[in-house]
């Protein structure tokens, strides 16, 4: 029997509660030894979402086979919020002392910082925490654009629905990745994600714009990128000529349609590829008609991807 001991930090996300809660929960239904506890304190602990919760203020007997994790909590910045006792910070260094493993969401990273966690380790967080993150521990490596982030029994996430990540590799690590993906099935989580995979992928990095006409061809992109998608199609379905197209296309993103559908491609090529799939299998995945085109994109300076 494993104990998850959550705690509870007032104006913490739901999600980065729940995600985590439901795959523990989860996996103990399946017949796999975890015990969920919740503590605070305080009782009555208020969230970001406005929904109460009510956490037990003395904490469980811990082992070295437990796990103690930190949701974070609404925080435009880390300074000033997430507050915690003196002694509650010595609760996880000491369980991490002892042997035991320790994780954060989100802002729950700055918990385990003033823990004295963090340093000379690498971790991650929610990718707009990550600039203060690293300047209040700079004895701590933060990794950018990560999942998360294992290092010495402390587990850090990105954030929001990360920790289902997060929990779901601390639940391969324990039982084997056929029951982090049979928690992940029962869950109706589409895959489980590698820790290296990015915070935002190419579908939110590039809409930041306020283009109508764009964000509409985007959309039909998004949707249809494995297919063959020729710029008299796009701009038919945006109104505007094919040169009005491209030329806010690249206006407001960097780069053509053409080359924002062979990102989407990449992007779904490697994450084929990190699950185990062969270049040629992932080829096939993301709409490429071989393996050669995708090498080739994958070698070029601007893919952001390694090379074949």
């Amino acid at each position: 029997m494993t104990r998850v001991v959550f705690l509870l930090v007032p104006q913490l996300h739901l999600l980065d509660l729940a995600g985590p809660a439901q795959a523990f929960s989860t996996a103990a239904g399946l017949g796999y030894g975890y015990e969920l506890s919740y503590v605070a304190e305080q009782e009555d602990v208020p969230t970001a979402q406005g929904v109460p919760l009510r956490a037990s203020v003395i904490w469980p007997d811990l082992g070295t086979d437990d796990l103690v994790l930190v949701p974070g909590w609404r925080a435009p910045r880390l300074g000033s919020t997430g507050r915690l006792d003196a002694s509650t910070l010595r609760r996880l260094a000491d369980h991490h002392a002892d042997g035991g493993t320790v994780a954060s969401v989100c802002a729950g990273a700055d918990a385990l910082g003033r823990a004295g966690l963090l340093d000379g380790r690498r971790c991650t967080t929610h990718h707009d925490l990550q600039d203060e993150l690293a300047r209040r521990y700079p004895k701590t490596t933060v990794v950018r654009d990560v999942l998360y982030t294992v290092d010495d029994r402390v587990v850090t996430s990105a954030g929001i629905a990360s920790g289902i990540d997060l929990a779901l590799h601390l639940v391969a690590v324990q039982h084997g990745p056929g029951v982090a993906a049979q928690v992940a099935r029962e869950m109706v989580v589409y895959t489980r994600r590698n820790g290296d995979e990015q915070q935002a992928s190419a579908m939110l990095r590039h809409r930041s714009h306020l283009s109508d006409v764009v964000h509409r061809v985007q959309d039909l992109i998004d949707a249809r990128f494995t297919e063959p998608l020729p710029l008299t199609k796009l701009a038919a379905a945006s109104g505007v000529s094919e040169r009005t197209l491209t030329r806010l296309f690249v206006q407001v993103t960097g780069m053509t349609p053409l080359r924002y559908q062979q990102v989407l491609r990449i992007e779904r090529a490697e994450h084929v590829i990190g699950h185990g799939a062969t270049v040629e299998a992932a080829a096939r995945a993301a709409g490429f008609q071989d393996a050669r085109m995708l090498r080739r994109l994958r070698a070029r300076p601007d893919s952001g991807q390694p090379a074949a």
